[in-house]
C-alpha cells in the first residue's frame, strides 16, 4: 500500500486529540484520485462543469436529506476536487 503522507510530505493539520465526530462546523477538501480534473475545466475564469461534476455536485446537495444530523453551509465543485463547509448537528 501506497503511504500518501510520505510521499507528499505534508504534515496533518488536524488537532491532536479532537474528536472531529463532535458537533459543530468543518471545512472539508476531496480531491481526485491523482488530482485528475474529473469534474469539468476553467474557463474565462468560471467552473464549467462536466456531467460528472454536475453528478458530484447534485448528489453533494442530497446530503442533507440523507444524514440528518448534518447541514451544509457553502460548498463548490472545482475541475479536480470539492469544498464543502459542513456543519455536525446532533449525533
Amino acid at each position: 500500500m501506497i503511504n500518501y503522507r510520505d510521499r507528499h510530505h505534508r504534515r496533518s493539520l488536524r488537532l491532536s486529540g479532537y474528536d472531529y465526530s463532535q458537533n459543530g462546523a468543518y471545512f472539508v477538501t476531496v480531491c481526485t484520485q491523482n488530482r485528475e480534473c474529473l469534474f469539468g475545466k476553467i474557463e474565462n475564469g468560471k467552473i464549467i462543469l462536466n456531467k460528472y461534476g454536475e453528478i458530484a455536485h447534485n448528489e453533494w446537495k442530497k446530503t442533507m436529506e440523507i444524514r440528518k444530523n448534518v447541514e451544509l453551509l457553502e460548498f463548490i465543485v472545482m475541475p479536480n476536487h470539492f469544498h464543502a463547509i459542513v456543519r455536525l448537528l446532533g449525533r
